[in-house]
């Protein structure tokens, strides 16, 4: 990804470089991010609650070791934040995504708003799920607006919104 982002940025040196990531490894790699003027970065954040991410992940892979969730979930919201609160200090726009998970994070989406507002974080992207044939997560129904939009409202009372996103 950096050596792409390298070559863009040579190729075209005033074009607004963006990264997207899990945060899992990009506290290893702020550094060369800031190097090559990334302005924005969107980082998926579905849980600060252990709890709740251990729903959601049922494996991370953290360098060559794939993690059951118990410990895996741990490394990663703490790479997580620890890439949030660089990239900030680095100057660099965040939005933190937050995928919507019927019945597994719905209720937890203000907790994740309020922490990523205590960061700093610039805008947070509440996303509705896609349920996607064969995984993990099939069985949740697509939120609607009727969760969406209180879930929004609460989010928005702690950070801005990223609405126009469809």
């Amino acid at each position: 990804t950096l050596s792409t982002l390298e070559m863009v940025r040579k190729r075209y040196p005033d074009m607004l470089l963006c990264i997207a990531s899990n945060g899992l490894d990009m506290p290893l790699w702020l550094d060369e991010i800031e190097k090559l003027s990334v302005s924005h970065a969107s980082i998926t954040v579905n849980a600060v609650d252990p709890v709740i991410g251990k729903q959601i992940y049922s494996w991370v892979r953290s360098g060559k070791r794939t993690l059951p969730p118990d410990q895996g979930v741990e490394i990663l919201m703490e790479n997580q934040l620890e890439s949030i609160i660089g990239l900030k200090q680095r100057g660099i726009i965040v939005k933190v995504n937050a995928i919507v998970l019927p019945g597994i994070n719905d209720h937890h989406i203000g907790d994740i708003a309020k922490k990523m507002a205590s960061l700093e974080v610039d805008l947070l992207n509440c996303m509705p799920y896609y349920p996607n044939p064969g995984s993990n997560f099939a069985h949740l129904p697509e939120p609607d607006g009727k969760l969406m939009n209180p879930i929004r409202q609460e989010a928005e009372s702690y950070i801005p919104q990223m609405r126009h996103c469809t």
